[in-house]
């Protein structure tokens, strides 16, 4: 087992946490805030915008079962990486498309999924790299929100859609069709 864990950032983090929890070979995903300034943050001052924190996702899986390229190119499926600051009607920094790399070797991945990613785009990846700082775990109910109301309004609007296009492009690599 090739354990690896990637920090990822693309709008809500309901999104890719229900995305990476159907995907073969993750071990785990734990929605977090990083990349702010302020010490503990919650979700109520992480949405005020003054933070600075990404609503991001943790994701640890098995590279032998899931090669890294497919988990960040499953990134780069799972929301709009050409919106800077928002995701849909999702809209401010903590709903940016960033990466967090926690090792040189990361940051080199990261880099050659956004050229990889480029061409399916008509406009511009607006993707960052940004520095790994603190992480701090989102609160419990946001911990695979998906799995616990898939029946939320959010949910079925926004994230089965994400889910849809993720079954369709990356069906070898899901845990359920």
């Amino acid at each position: 087992m090739r354990a690896t864990t990637f920090v990822l950032a693309g709008g809500c983090f309901w999104c890719l946490d229900a995305v990476y929890r159907i995907t073969r070979g993750v071990t785990s995903v734990e929605s977090v805030y990083t990349g702010g300034r302020t010490e503990n943050p919650d979700y109520y001052s992480v949405c005020s915008g003054t933070t600075g924190h990404a609503e991001a996702v943790v994701v640890a899986f098995d590279a032998d079962v899931v090669p890294e390229e497919t988990i960040l190119d499953i990134f780069f499926t799972g929301h709009d990486p050409t919106t800077l600051n928002r995701q849909g009607h999702d809209v401010g920094t903590q709903y940016r498309s960033a990466m967090f790399p926690a090792e040189q070797h990361q940051e080199l991945l990261f880099r050659e999924a956004i050229e990889r990613a480029q061409p399916l785009f008509d406009d511009p990846i607006v993707t960052t790299i940004e520095p790994l700082g603190i992480m701090y775990p989102a609160e419990s109910y946001h911990q695979d929100f998906y799995a616990k109301q898939p029946f939320n309004g959010y949910c079925q609007v926004i994230i089965n859609p994400k889910l849809a296009k993720v079954r369709q492009r990356y069906a070898e690599f899901l845990t359920i069709g």
